[in-house]
């Protein structure tokens, strides 16, 4: 079993999780679904892509690795679906994201929201971290604890609580303890919190966060601590804000300023957050999280994962000298703004796209801040 590297994550260079899916894997998954080949085989051809990829990361000069999400239809449905209690539908209509509405998907609670010991995940970091060289770290990506709660907007509906968010915030709680100690105990030592409600809910606001998100907000602090609280001291876990990515579009724009101060609230080791356009906002609330804990890393996603076209270096380190005026460049990373394929889509650009965005990430980040 591979255990992580003594580094500390997030790295200066950085990626966030989902890569491209090929078409090998992605012919083998409707094959499956047609009832063409067995989830044997299905298997079979994931691990070997995800040998690849990782193969790839690693020669890249990534120093932690992920299985691209390789598994995964969904960023997020596949890990919820895995919980007791909880199970997949197509709703009528999918989610709306700028000019498009994505393929269907949501969640429904059928029961009591609870760990799963046989959560698919479980197997798939297990073969991940099983082919993870010596010195390299495995990292685990799961959605946030925020992103599950009941919400008709977001598709995840509660036929089983009958309103009762408390009690259902307490199992849910329990059930992401749960999960993330036998992640630890598979030899996990970083895993990554992806999160869409924050970044929807400053779009949904201005300088201040609506009256009716504030419950909200303060349930996914409270949620977001305990987990984190509960950790093992030498898991690293780190949270990437998102607003929106499918098919190269997105679902929310505005700035960070609403959910500034709940961010700031946030036990995580280190964030990552969208800055590749001006749906971002400024640099300025990073102050506030790089005030509230002065060991926490930010990871600024400078480079997009939406557009082939490649940044220029220069301009990427005007970024981030622009960013070190809001959190000291020593608690500074750099990374694309999300991944390249959140949904089994994936984004519009090539997989040389990819690994040259990831290439560029490095070698700004090599120049900067002079590391390995």
């Amino acid at each position: 079993m591979t255990v992580a590297a003594k580094l500390k994550f997030p790295y200066r260079y950085d990626e966030v999780g989902s890569l491209l899916r090929p078409a090998k894997l992605k012919q083998a998954r409707a094959d499956y679904h047609a009832q063409k080949i067995t989830q044997a085989d299905l298997t079979q051809v994931e691990n070997q892509e995800i040998c690849r990829i990782v193969d790839k990361q690693v020669a890249l000069g990534l120093k932690d690795v992920t299985d691209g999400e390789f598994r995964r239809s969904w960023w997020h449905l596949d890990f919820f679906a895995g919980l007791n209690g909880a199970e997949f539908f197509e709703p009528e209509h999918g989610y709306n994201f700028h000019g498009e509405e994505t393929r269907k998907g949501g969640i429904r609670f059928t029961g009591k929201i609870a760990y799963n010991p046989d959560h698919p995940f479980f197997a798939g970091f297990k073969y991940l971290n099983s082919i993870v060289p010596a010195g390299i770290t495995a990292k685990q990506t799961i959605p946030s604890p925020s992103v599950f709660f009941p919400n008709k907007d977001a598709e995840v509906f509660d036929n089983y609580y009958d309103g009762d968010f408390d009690t259902f915030l307490d199992d849910e709680i329990k059930a992401y303890q749960q999960t993330v100690q036998h992640f630890y105990d598979l030899g996990c030592r970083y895993l990554q919190l992806d999160d869409t409600s924050w970044g929807m809910w400053a779009s949904f606001s201005k300088q201040t966060l609506r009256p009716e998100l504030v419950p909200l907000a303060k349930a996914a602090v409270k949620a977001i601590n305990a987990i984190v609280d509960n950790k093992p001291d030498d898991l690293t876990i780190t949270m990437h804000v998102c607003k929106g990515n499918y098919d190269s579009t997105w679902a929310g724009a505005g700035a960070y300023d609403p959910v500034a101060d709940y961010l700031a609230q946030l036990h995580i080791d280190g964030y990552f957050l969208e800055y590749d356009d001006e749906r971002s906002g400024g640099f300025e609330p990073l102050k506030k999280i790089a005030d509230n804990r002065r060991d926490q890393r930010i990871v600024i996603g400078i480079v997009t994962s939406k557009r082939p076209q490649l940044e220029k270096e220069d301009f990427l380190k005007a970024r981030i000298r622009d960013a070190s005026q809001y959190v000291p460049l020593d608690n500074l990373c750099i990374s694309p703004q999300c991944g390249f394929a959140s949904t089994e889509e994936g984004n519009r650009l090539t997989e040389d796209d990819q690994w040259h965005k990831l290439a560029l990430v490095i070698k700004t980040a090599k120049s900067v801040w002079n590391v390995e």
